[in-house]
């Protein structure tokens, strides 16, 4: 059974998912697991490979959703997504790390913002 803000997690990744692939993102993979962490979802668009964060957050009591993706998160999905390309053998593709917001307040239609290149091997 899952928590209230797991529920809300799901949801966020299925209408970030949605709305990345109307905006021409293939979605390749969900939930990736490596032993390093997760990755919500992995994408390709324009020629690039994605590695993509989704943030989802009720209100703003917490802050942005983009403050949720820590230093630790980002290294964590750095480390992850080094192992989906080194386990896969993927070379000569470019690679980037977005972030999707998803507010969800209630009353209100979801707003969804998308972060490209929100970080880089190095932050």
């Amino acid at each position: 059974m899952q928590s209230p803000s797991q529920a809300l997690g799901v949801l966020g990744e299925e209408l970030a998912f949605h709305y990345l692939r109307k905006s021409g993102y293939k979605v390749l993979l969900r939930n990736y697991e490596s032993p390093m962490g997760e990755i919500d979802l992995i994408a390709k668009e324009k020629g690039s490979l994605v590695f993509v964060e989704v943030k989802t957050r009720s209100n703003d009591a917490m802050g942005d959703p983009a403050e949720a993706v820590t230093r630790f998160k980002r290294h964590q999905i750095v480390k992850s997504a080094q192992y989906y390309v080194k386990r896969y053998g993927i070379h000569e593709i470019p690679c980037r790390f977005d972030v999707v917001c998803v507010q969800m307040t209630p009353d209100k239609e979801p707003e969804i913002r998308l972060i490209e290149n929100a970080f880089g091997v190095g932050d």
